[in-house]
């Protein structure tokens, strides 16, 4: 396994993709004392936002260029709840890259990748942000997707 970094700040170690730390707080919890269904999606876009900035993608907006992208799907099967604050993990892998399109998998996790409370995948398409049209995503991009790509590859 690789130990990846973020800014000099040591990541967990995972076979494939990355690990990014997110912070869970006691008011994430449902009234049952678990992590809220809708919070897994917020720590998931959390980490999303925060690798990619890491690396340099989203300027001082986080809308520019290849950053300006929607979602067009979101898919979460919950394996395990959520019972305590503090640091956990989210793992990101990109299972595969198109011309236009980008489909991450994702486990929501404990902060050393064992425990899988979640996992799913999200796909996104890159638009031009005058035309609002799909657009290809720069070289730069698929270099750094091509860094946490999972064990399938799929980067075109």
């Amino acid at each position: 396994m690789m130990e990846r970094t973020v800014h000099d700040t040591a990541l967990p170690k995972s076979e494939f993709g990355v690990l990014m730390p997110v912070n869970v707080f006691f008011d994430d919890f449902d009234p049952f004392g678990m992590l809220h269904n809708s919070r897994y999606q917020i720590l998931v876009e959390r980490a999303f936002v925060a690798f990619w900035r890491n690396v340099g993608i989203g300027g001082s907006t986080g809308l520019e260029k290849d950053a300006f992208n929607v979602v067009k799907a979101f898919t979460v099967i919950y394996d395990a709840p959520v019972t305590a604050y503090g640091e956990h993990a989210v793992h990101l892998w990109m299972e595969r890259m198109g011309s236009t399109s980008a489909t991450v998998g994702f486990r929501v996790c404990s902060i050393d990748g064992v425990t899988t409370y979640a996992h799913g995948s999200r796909t996104v398409v890159r638009l031009d942000s005058i035309t609002l049209q799909p657009t290809p995503w720069s070289d730069r991009v698929r270099e750094i997707a091509r860094t946490i790509e999972g064990p399938q590859g799929g980067i075109e």
